[in-house]
């Protein structure tokens, strides 16, 4: 079992049921089930004990009911996911106000569980990115890219260059590209000392820029170190960017 695993914890006060979830569960990829629980004493001894990123947690139990014990989870100083999987779908607006991050109806379908299943990863990766944040101020180390439910961290220092595209940009780095959804004008704000602007829609790192070279209509293009085609650079932006050249 890899160290990022999907450590998750069943809690239903049917076995059956429970029997049903692991073996959906353990069909799924980088999932580890690490117990569990029929009734809502024991999930919060549990959690409180092992920590499960995910607690997928029925509603109707004897005792503390599954919306009470999501409740009583939000106290924990590192609460856990929480998906619901009930047989009633009358729930779901009270399930969400406990901010669940998922309801599903029984029987659970391997199809839905692995959907809940990336809500819970991105819900997880996001919460570490805030834990990790830099200090107000201070630019982050990464940038974050949305991949069908997953996430990616590209390292500032491996971006080439940034160019902007409709309501995205496009993340130009050592392995690739990806695409990010955050303005090129944030961005020129955030990392001023590293990027600079050569054109409205695009920012170069200043360590990439090798030379600037015009051509016979006159159009000014940067050559970029790790970058094939030379990218045009905007009169607007020319006089600027000699300057800031001169002084690197």
């Amino acid at each position: 079992m890899t160290a990022t695993a999907l450590r998750v914890l069943i809690v239903d006060d049917e076995p059956l049921a429970r029997a049903r979830l692991r073996a959906l569960l353990e069909a799924q990829p980088g999932v580890q089930v690490i117990g569990e629980a029929g009734d809502g004493e024991t999930a919060l001894a549990a959690c409180a004990e092992d920590a499960p990123d995910l607690v997928l947690l029925d509603i109707a139990m004897p005792g503390i009911d599954g919306l009470e014990t999501a409740r009583r989870l939000g106290a924990l100083p590192l609460r856990p996911a929480i998906v619901f999987c009930t047989a009633f779908d009358v729930h779901a607006l009270s399930a969400f106000e406990a901010q669940a991050l998922d309801y599903l109806v029984k029987p659970v379908r391997g199809e839905r569980l692995a959907g809940a299943l990336d809500k819970v990863r991105t819900f997880l990766a996001g919460r570490a990115r805030q834990q990790d944040a830099p200090p107000p101020g201070q630019p982050r180390s990464h940038l974050c890219a949305r991949l069908r439910g997953s996430l990616r961290l590209i390292p500032v220092e491996d971006i080439r260059y940034l160019q902007a595209d409709e309501k995205y940009v496009v993340v130009h780095h050592a392995r690739g590209e990806d695409l990010i959804e955050e303005s090129l004008k944030s961005l020129e704000a955030e990392f001023a000392s590293r990027f600079i602007r050569i054109h409205r829609n695009c920012l170069v790192a200043r360590d990439e820029i090798v030379e600037l070279h015009r051509s016979p209509d006159g159009q000014v293009h940067a050559v970029l170190r790790n970058v094939t085609a030379p990218l045009e650079v905007s009169r607007r932006c020319l006089t600027q960017l000699r300057d800031a050249l001169r002084h690197l």
